[in-house]
């Protein structure tokens, strides 16, 4: 049975938090927000959809972590290519640090190994939600993963291990499919192609009606590029190791903000960007 808690902003639920999912290794179980709608009620994610039954909502999937699966589904072996492996591994909520209607921080253990009890991070979660306006909100996650394995290890992707372009890993928001794809764009272009794997301070996705703009909150997280996809499904992340794995080593925090607006409406640039300047400063 999962255990979840409901995210409210301005006295609305805007979202619920699935912190033990009952989920199989399959999908490396994980907690993950869904639904998360706008203030006016549209949902804004997807769980378990057919295209990638392990998308789950927004939170924080990386498919390699020394060489176990956070990610869910198969794993991308250089010049092998997608591989059923039983290598996932599986993020447990261990307590809170503060539990309340508008945001929580969460202690996490990220777990690998054949029974999945070796702990390879300990995550630091910190999740809040903020007005913005009658129309908009804002969803500020944070995330600190510290390697407390004993030894160096580090973070990697499909993209790392040989196919090109899928650098995913980090944070990544799964959106619903509508029947029109929706617009990716930043200040500096639009279309998934001219967005995908570039580094921008903010990044938008606009569907019917709704729009999430996503921004990097810290100097270093604007330095990962996005990983966006529209075409064969809505998804955006923020890639912790796009090119070149990561590094880890034993004792050493990862820290990454991402904070995203959530309208209802769509948005052009300008108004997307007075929103993060709103949000990234409030």
């Amino acid at each position: 049975m999962n255990s979840t808690l409901t995210l409210s902003c301005s006295g609305r639920s805007v979202g619920r938090y699935t912190f033990v999912p009952a989920l199989g290794a399959h999908f490396s179980a994980r907690p993950y927000l869904h639904p998360v709608s706008t203030l006016g009620g549209v949902p804004v994610t997807e769980e378990m959809p057919d295209d990638h039954r392990h998308h789950l909502g927004a939170g924080v999937a990386v498919p390699d972590v020394a060489g176990a699966n956070f990610w869910g589904g198969r794993t991308y072996v250089r010049d092998q290519g997608s591989v059923e492996l039983d290598n996932h591994g599986v993020q447990v909520h261990r307590a809170w640090k503060l539990c309340d209607p508008d945001g929580f921080v969460e202690e996490l253990s990220w777990r690998a190994g054949p029974e999945r009890t070796t702990e390879l991070l300990r995550e630091h979660r910190t999740v809040a939600a903020t007005a913005l306006d009658a129309t908009a909100w804002a969803l500020d996650f944070t995330f600190s993963l510290t390697n407390t394995s004993g030894g160096d290890l580090s973070i990697g992707s499909p993209a790392t291990n040989g196919r090109a372009g899928a650098g995913y890993g980090g944070f990544f928001w799964r959106a619903p499919k509508q029947r029109a794809a929706p617009l990716a764009f930043t200040a500096a272009g639009q279309g998934e192609e001219a967005v995908h794997g570039r580094t921008a301070d903010w990044l938008g996705l606009a569907g019917d009606g709704w729009t999430l703009v996503f921004a990097g909150a810290t100097a270093r997280t604007r330095r990962d590029p996005w990983f966006v996809r529209t075409g064969e499904y809505p998804g955006v992340g923020s890639a912790l190791a796009w090119a070149d794995r990561l590094p880890v080593a034993a004792g050493e925090t990862v820290v990454r903000r991402v904070v995203t607006v959530v309208a209802d409406s769509v948005l052009d640039r300008a108004a997307s960007a007075a929103y993060v300047r709103k949000a990234v400063g409030a």
